[in-house]
């Protein structure tokens, strides 16, 4: 299966970077907890790529004044590029969870869980999320339309 494969590489991938990174464990402390961080840095690596886009473009070109006409595939690549550049202007930490709540459709118990946060942190971090992305949008769109 697909998902398996994708489990396999992951995993994989996962125990490459720690070998290559063994140097940075620090002998007493939780060996399962490390891996688990490569783990998921890797993770969300992979997924950010497949799914955040998809994601924040629905949102995206859904309001109602990027609808007006059809989109080339040029001009929806720009788009997505526009908006990968928009993500990473957050910070890490906002970032990331809107990408677990966004595109990896965690529920907020799932992602605290993830980065070992409260629940109520983490709607904090997805609300100042979506408040500084769409500020970035906005702006753009300031920027882009003509002087009256």
């Amino acid at each position: 299966a697909r998902d398996a494969a994708l489990a396999d590489d992951l995993v994989q991938e996962t125990v490459l970077r720690a070998l290559s990174k063994s140097e940075q464990f620090a002998p007493g402390t939780n060996l399962k907890a490390w891996l688990f961080s490569i783990l998921r840095n890797f993770f969300l690596e992979q997924t950010r790529h497949r799914n955040r886009e998809r994601e924040v473009l629905s949102d995206y070109a859904a309001s109602p004044d990027r609808v007006t006409q059809s989109r080339s595939p040029l001009q929806e690549r720009e788009t997505i590029r526009e908006l990968d550049n928009f993500l990473w202007q957050l910070s890490p930490l906002l970032r990331e969870a809107l990408v677990l709540i966004g595109a990896q459709e965690m529920t907020y118990e799932d992602a605290a869980m993830v980065c070992g946060v409260t629940v109520g942190t983490m709607k904090t971090r997805v609300s100042r999320a979506r408040t500084q992305l769409q500020t970035l949008v906005e702006d753009s769109d300031d920027e882009n339309s003509p002087s009256a």
